[in-house]
């Protein structure tokens, strides 16, 4: 037996979209698992919005995700070029044996007509297909008509009455009559092959063995099929997985949120979470287990196994799956990784060795307790955003919080910087003076410092303000005052 071929062929006409990765990654599983290639092919024919800057974020997507190829458009291969743009004359050749075998005719119906036996074949509660009226023209004469400047599309002969079936590996036998079919196009009249006919032409060539792709390519395949019957080529197998869904159960679209590679990349989603949670998206791989690395899915992955019934995305679960993975990278990567997200809050003007380390100091105040890398910085904001204004606000409300605060102030001699042991000394030494304990001394003393109601364990977060302030601009984090200047103002302002 031949090795597995598999590819995945994406239209460079916007972002990846989470329900093609996901397709993506089982043609990579598939081919990894089993010894297989794993192909990149970019079918842009559609030259109208198709671009390279599209296809470079697909291609930058795909390596972010992890799912490396092995032939493409960007290292080439044996069955190159795999750009479909660069695959016209190869398209031109079969269509031009098809015509000369009367496989094929050409057609020169206007839009007008098309669209007239559309409406009638609604009206009358038909499924839409062409009548065939081109089919008798002469082929001699219609190669004249064609060669004088009438515009022609070329349709493939479809035998009608005659049942199509294939073997889906996801859904079992699939049968689909031709006469739902009728002639179909396979080059438009501007000169295109069209979609079906390309298809099938690019996965013979490059001996494609499996062909894995959404659901919505079903009535697609009974076509393809009767291509791959003309070419005389070997069929390749089909699986056709269902379709990505909304909550609501419609298909998943922006009007539920994010639903591309790029976007949740933007919003902190680790590569390897999104990853995990598409292959969860209609496969488990039993035992109940569901977190586990790419190369333990490849071993286990099983077509046979993956479910023909519809996935909804549950953005909490995607949520839980990258709390975990956040919580098991190495400090210093989601330190790295968060440094962006910091630079657009105005936390970090810079980055430097100083700021990258202060970050990945900070983390445990933040990593067992935010979904994404783009929340960290909301949650040590207290380091940053404080104002005397709002922490004086809300020492005042508490009913021993100005005398709290101001025996507090002044236990803190000079400027030195607090750690979590002369804090608490402190803070002791405030609770002598003033009987004050538990919530009724720390309360106070959190919403002076913090500006904030509630936050990480003063423990931590003490010291964390006076580093924050020790490294300042010269070290690349903005501006920010130290624990006694901050206790200090507050104290001035609620006693005064």
């Amino acid at each position: 037996m031949s090795a597995m071929r598999l590819r995945f062929a994406p239209s460079p006409t916007g972002q990846l979209h989470v329900g093609n990765a996901r397709t993506a990654l089982y043609n990579w599983l598939l081919a990894r698992g089993q010894g297989g290639t794993f192909v990149l092919r970019i079918e842009d024919t559609d030259a109208e919005r198709s671009t390279r800057e599209s296809e470079r974020a697909i291609l930058e997507d795909l390596t972010w995700l992890g799912l490396t190829w092995d032939e493409g458009p960007d290292m080439g291969g044996p069955f190159g070029p795999y750009r479909q743009s660069e695959r016209l004359a190869m398209f031109a050749r079969v269509a031009a044996e098809f015509l000369e075998r009367r496989l094929a005719y050409r057609c020169f119906c206007t839009a007008d007509q098309l669209d007239a036996e559309r409406q009638a074949a609604f009206a009358a509660q038909q499924p839409p297909k062409y009548s065939g009226r081109c089919r008798a023209i002469d082929p001699s004469t219609a190669a004249a008509r064609a060669a004088a400047g009438e515009p022609a599309a070329i349709r493939f002969a479809v035998t009608p009455g005659r049942d199509v079936t294939f073997r889906d590996l996801v859904r079992g036998d699939v049968t689909i009559s031709t006469d739902v079919i009728g002639d179909f196009v396979i080059v438009r009249s501007d000169g295109r092959a069209a979609y079906n006919f390309a298809v099938v032409i690019d996965d013979h060539e490059m001996a494609i063995t499996h062909v894995i792709r959404g659901e919505d390519h079903i009535s697609n395949t009974p076509r393809q099929i009767l291509i791959y019957e003309a070419m005389g080529a070997p069929l390749p197998s089909f699986a056709h997985l269902s379709l990505v869904l909304g909550p609501d159960h419609a298909p998943l679209s922006k009007r539920h949120g994010a639903t591309s590679v790029a976007e949740f990349r933007e919003r902190g989603i680790l590569p390897e979470a999104l990853v995990n949670y598409l292959a969860l998206l209609g496969w488990s791989p039993g035992e109940g287990q569901e977190l586990m690395g790419a190369a333990d899915m490849a071993r286990r992955f099983d077509l046979a196994t993956v479910s023909h019934s519809a996935a909804v995305f549950d953005t909490g679960k995607l949520a839980w799956i990258n709390r975990h993975y956040m919580k098991e990278s190495p400090p210093s990567r989601i330190a790295q990784a968060s440094m962006p997200y910091f630079a657009r809050a105005g936390y970090v003007t810079r980055p430097t060795e100083a700021s990258l380390a202060f970050v990945e100091s900070i983390l445990p105040m933040a990593v067992g307790s935010v979904d994404r890398l783009e929340e960290i910085p909301e949650r040590v904001a207290f380091l940053f955003d404080w104002t005397p204004e709002r922490a004086a606000a809300l020492v005042t409300a508490e009913a021993d919080g100005a005398r709290a605060v101001a025996a507090f102030a002044d236990e803190l001699t000079g400027d030195t910087a607090l750690d979590k042991d002369t804090f608490r000394a402190a803070a002791g030494r405030a609770r002598e003076k003033t009987g004050l304990k538990g919530r009724a001394l720390f309360h106070p003393i959190r919403v002076a410092l913090t500006a904030a109601e509630s936050g990480p364990e003063l423990d931590l977060a003490v010291p964390a303000i006076d580093r924050a302030a020790a490294i300042g601009e010269a070290g690349g984090l903005a501006t920010v005052a130290a624990c006694a200047a901050r206790a200090r103002a507050v104290a001035e302002s609620v006693v005064s």
